[in-house]
């Protein structure tokens, strides 16, 4: 009898076990979600706890109306991509923002006027960041990607304002032509701009050093500024406007660029029937990994279908989509990503959030470094 009463007890015991199990680890779980929650409503943001409290908003929801600074080829693949995984949110728009910082003004503008009412999402431009703040909705995002309510790598997410988003990021490299300058003649390191054979409008650099910039991270501004009076010493030819410039230095115009992004001229390329366009990554090679900035709106009406929306462009399959069809695009922070791999391995001075908000004031300290220049005719 003893051995059946073993057994009789033995069964309960497990059971009891199985089920308690998950249970205490979820409630081990519990008191650091609950903390985060707090904190952040304490703050005056909102955090929801699970995942399932923002898919049942969304469904309730049913739309998505998004502005974005992604090209429009991305659009319709990451729309489909997004219903596949949540089919219930039937109607989506996406508008692309085109043209460069005068569009995006004009939009800014238009959020402050209160004209882009039924807009769920935005895309905060790189100058004027601090402006779009005070009408973006305070979703503790960071938060919320810690606890793992949504599936996102926290480093996308802006660590003070904790409600915006960065998907793309950008490694800046330095185009040459090779028929005009042999691979071994390019420069390996920055401070080899500054060798007397490169003195006399032996290279191109553009007067908006925003790639030059992308050095104070990792030698500081102090060190970066030096490069850029050295730099202007060298009396390079000045330029505005990347695609122009990495176009005519394909066409043999000029021998060697200072420089562009990885995306641009892999673009630039593809399209050289010579072949002779080629570049270098110099390190400390500098990356971005705030290309802008998505946020949903205060006065979104569809605010959970927006959180899904930008953990989908964070994940794994809008991350792949981006690369897809904007090469060389997709964030740092994706082990798979282009630039992910490019960089692995190698030194990096990172334009991170912090470095992100300070960029225009480098950008201007590097210009009067340079000695105010104006692009040549």
């Amino acid at each position: 009898m003893k051995p059946f009463f073993f057994k009789k007890l033995t069964l309960p015991f497990i059971l009891v076990s199985f089920f308690v199990s998950p249970f205490a680890f979820s409630a081990s779980q519990a008191p650091a979600l609950l903390k985060a929650k707090q904190d952040a409503e304490a703050k005056g943001y909102i955090f929801l706890t699970t995942h399932d409290e923002i898919v049942a908003g969304a469904k309730k929801e049913g739309k998505l109306r998004v502005m974005t600074g992604l090209e429009p080829p991305n659009s319709q693949p990451l729309i489909n991509g997004f219903k596949q995984k949540y089919p219930f949110i039937t109607d989506i728009q996406i508008e692309e923002i085109p043209g460069g910082p005068e569009a995006y003004r004009r939009i800014l503008m238009e959020i402050k006027s209160g004209q882009t009412k039924g807009w769920d999402i935005t895309f905060a431009y790189l100058d004027f960041i601090p402006e779009y703040i005070p009408y973006l909705m305070k979703h503790d995002i960071v938060g919320m990607a810690k606890q793992n309510v949504l599936k996102m790598d926290p480093r996308m997410v802006h660590p003070v304002e904790r409600n915006m988003v960065s998907v793309t990021s950008s490694l800046t490299v330095v185009p040459y032509n090779r028929k005009l300058i042999s691979d071994d003649k390019v420069p390996a390191k920055w401070e080899d701009f500054l060798k007397p054979e490169f003195k006399g409008r032996k290279f191109v650099t553009d007067v908006r050093p925003i790639q030059v910039a992308g050095l104070a991270p990792a030698w500081g501004l102090e060190k970066t500024l030096d490069f850029a009076r050295k730099l202007a010493a060298q009396d390079p030819i000045w330029t505005r406007g990347a695609t122009r410039t990495t176009t005519a230095v394909a066409v043999g115009e000029y021998s060697l660029y200072l420089g562009t992004n990885l995306g641009s001229i892999n673009r630039a390329m593809g399209k050289d029937p010579t072949g002779n366009l080629k570049y270098k990554i110099i390190e400390p090679a500098p990356v971005r990994n705030v290309n802008g900035a998505m946020a949903t709106l205060k006065a979104a009406d569809h605010p959970h279908a927006a959180l899904l929306w930008l953990e989908f462009l964070a994940s794994p399959e809008g991350q792949e989509i981006i690369d897809k069809y904007e090469p060389l695009k997709a964030s740092v922070f994706t082990p798979n990503s282009g630039i992910a791999q490019a960089t692995r391995g190698k030194r990096l001075s990172v334009v991170d959030w912090d470095h992100f908000v300070k960029v225009e004031e480098y950008v201007a300290q590097i210009i009067a470094a340079y000695g105010f220049p104006k692009a040549d005719k």
